[in-house]
C-alpha cells in the first residue's frame, strides 16, 4: 500500500508540471484566416521533394490556385528515383510560376531535406521564402494569411500547427496520443513571440524572411539534425528572433502517415527530439509523462481492487485533464472517425515511444540512413 501512495504522490507532483505548462497557454492563436490584402510576389514557396510522386500533387493542385503573392513555386527534387520530377513538370505547364530544380549532390554533413531547402532558400527572389513540406495540402488561401500574421504581430518567424488527416481506426488513436506527448512537454502555442528554447515547432510549415534568413546562414546551423524544425526555432530564439506559432488547422492539412505502423515508425524519428533536447531533459519529460499519461488510467484499476479511493484522487484528475485536452485537440483532425476518442488508453504506447526515441534513436529518413555527422 505503501507503494501506491507513492506513486500517487508522483502523480500528484506530475499533474502540477503538466497544469503549469498547459495554462500557460490561455492566450491561444485564433485559427488562420485568409488574409484581404494582396502583396505581388512577397513569397517564394521552397519545397525540398524526394521520392514524393504519391504524395506531391495535392500540395501542387492547391500551389496553382494561389494569389499573386506567391512570386514562384520552386521544388528541390532531391535525387529521388520515382517521378516526382515529372509530376512537376506537368504543373509547370498549368502555371509558370511551378518549377522543379534537380537538387545538387549532398554536401557530407547535411541531412537531405536541410540540404535541399538550402538550395531553395538561394534560389529564392521574392522578400519573403514559405517552406511547405511535400505531403502538406494547404489551402490557396494559406500563404497571404501566413505573411498577414507575420506582420500583424511582429513575427520574424512563423511556424504553423496543420489539421492532421488519420488514414486507419489505429492511426485515429494513436496519432492524437503522440501529440498530446509534446503538448504535456511543451506547452500549447501562445499568440506572444516565444522567448524560451524549450519549445517547439512545425518544419511542414516555415516562413522565414529570405535576405535575413541568408545572413543567418540559413538551414546550415541545423544541418546534419533530424528534427531541423525545433533545432532551427530553438536556434533561431536563442539569436534573438522573434518566433510565432500560428493555428493553420482551417487551411493546411497533413497526411503524414498511412498507417498505424508508419506513424508508430516515424514519430521515433523526432518524438524525443534528439541531437536537440539533453539527455537530462529526455529523462526528466518521460518520468513525467509516465506519471501523467501512462500511470493514471492503472492507479484507477489499483484503487477500485485495493477499495481505496484516496490514491485515485491524482489520476482522476490527470485524466479528467486528458479528456479535456482531447476535445480542445479534436479540431486540428480531419474526420478522425471514433476512434479518436480512444487516444487515451494508446497514452502508455505514446509514451513507451518516447523512452525508445531517447534510447535508440532513428536516423533514417525517405530511404537514407545518416549517422550522427549527417
Amino acid at each position: 500500500m505503501i507503494v501506491l501512495y507513492l506513486l500517487a504522490a508522483a502523480e500528484a507532483v506530475a499533474a502540477v508540471i503538466v497544469l503549469a505548462r498547459l495554462t500557460r497557454g490561455m492566450d491561444l492563436p485564433k485559427p488562420l484566416r485568409p488574409g484581404n490584402t494582396a502583396r505581388p510576389g512577397s513569397i517564394s514557396i521552397v519545397i525540398p521533394a524526394r521520392n514524393e510522386a504519391d504524395r506531391i500533387r495535392p500540395l501542387l493542385t492547391a500551389l496553382a490556385q494561389t494569389a499573386s503573392t506567391v512570386r514562384e513555386v520552386i521544388v528541390i527534387d532531391d535525387r529521388s528515383k520515382d517521378k516526382t520530377a515529372s509530376i512537376v513538370a506537368e504543373f509547370t505547364a498549368l502555371d509558370p510560376r511551378i518549377r522543379v530544380v534537380r537538387g545538387k549532390k549532398r554536401k557530407p554533413g547535411w541531412v537531405g531535406k536541410q540540404h535541399a531547402l538550402q538550395q531553395g532558400l538561394l534560389l529564392a527572389e521574392a522578400p519573403w521564402t514559405l517552406c511547405l513540406d511535400a505531403d502538406t495540402c494547404p489551402d490557396p488561401a494559406l500563404p497571404e494569411a501566413l505573411l498577414q500574421t507575420a506582420e500583424e504581430y511582429g513575427y520574424d518567424v512563423v511556424t504553423a500547427g496543420p489539421r492532421f488527416a488519420v488514414d486507419t481506426a489505429g492511426e485515429a488513436m494513436l496519432h492524437p496520443a503522440l501529440l498530446a506527448t509534446l503538448v504535456y512537454r511543451f506547452g500549447p502555442p501562445t499568440v506572444a513571440p516565444v522567448t524560451s528554447t524549450r519549445m517547439i515547432a512545425n518544419g511542414q510549415c516555415l516562413l522565414v524572411p529570405t535576405a535575413r534568413f541568408r545572413l543567418a546562414g540559413g538551414w546550415e546551423p541545423v544541418a546534419a539534425n533530424m528534427t531541423e524544425d525545433v533545432a532551427l526555432a530553438r536556434h533561431l530564439v536563442r539569436s534573438g528572433w522573434k518566433l510565432g506559432m500560428a493555428n493553420a488547422a482551417p487551411l493546411l492539412l497533413v497526411d503524414m502517415h498511412a498507417s498505424t505502423r508508419e506513424a508508430w515508425r516515424e514519430w521515433g524519428r523526432s518524438i524525443a527530439l534528439p541531437g536537440v533536447a539533453s539527455g537530462r531533459e529526455q529523462f526528466v519529460d518521460s518520468v513525467v509523462l509516465f506519471f501523467a499519461l501512462a500511470l493514471p488510467p492503472w492507479m484507477v484499476v489499483a484503487a477500485i481492487l485495493t477499495q481505496n479511493l484516496l490514491i485515485a484522487i491524482p489520476a482522476l484528475v490527470l485524466l479528467a485533464v486528458r479528456l479535456m485536452f482531447q476535445i480542445v485537440l479534436r479540431p486540428n483532425y480531419e474526420s478522425p472517425g471514433w476512434t479518436y476518442w480512444l487516444a487515451p488508453l494508446a497514452d502508455g504506447a505514446a509514451v513507451l515511444r518516447l523512452i525508445i526515441s531517447a534510447v535508440r534513436p532513428n536516423r533514417s529518413w525517405r530511404g537514407r540512413s545518416y549517422d550522427q555527422s549527417g
